[in-house]
């Protein structure tokens, strides 16, 4: 099984949670780990599931604007003309049954705070013709900028070995 996760971050919490759900992957799959602008330049690949996530910004997937107050806080490079929300809205609707994924990730505190950026994500992949592998996931951060909540590398890992047990267990049986 192929997977390929694409990934969007201001303060290295997203990309942190995405290296975690490709190790979890690689359990059974062979996974390609991509940063949102990267994939940007690239084709687009013939794998089994596709696995997207950003930072939750303004109560949803981020924009240009929010990017730019992000790399004001930070000395970190930020890409801020491309992120989770462009390289969806730019793809190509994809063949039934393609299948996909999408986490975020939001402030722990306050609990309260509406908002998603893993919902926001899932609607635009479903909008794009994927079905979805899982509800789409959040992973806490403590603050705005982190670091993330105890105990969340761990489970993102293992949302992402389970979602390549489950997908794997789908394609086998398929055929």
């Amino acid at each position: 099984m192929r997977a390929r996760v694409v990934y969007e971050s201001m303060f290295g919490n997203t990309a942190a949670v995405a290296r975690a759900i490709a190790d979890g992957l690689r359990t059974y799959a062979e996974v390609e780990l991509l940063c949102v602008a990267a994939a940007a330049e690239m084709s687009e690949p013939a794998i089994d599931l596709l696995v997207v996530g950003g930072p939750t910004h303004a109560f949803g997937l981020s924009r240009t604007r929010t990017r730019r107050d992000a790399a004001e806080q930070t000395d970190a490079p930020i890409a801020v003309d491309i992120g989770i929300r462009e390289w969806l809205d730019a793809a190509l609707p994809v063949p039934r049954g393609s299948r996909a994924a999408a986490f975020g990730t939001k402030a722990a505190n306050p609990w309260w705070l509406p908002g998603s950026a893993a919902r926001g994500a899932g609607k635009r992949l479903r909008r794009l013709g994927y079905e979805l592998a899982d509800d789409p996931v959040d992973f806490l951060v403590d603050g705005m900028q982190g670091p993330l909540a105890q105990g969340e590398l761990e489970r993102a890992r293992t949302w992402g070995e389970r979602l390549a047990h489950t997908e794997l267990d789908r394609l086998t049986n398929r055929v």
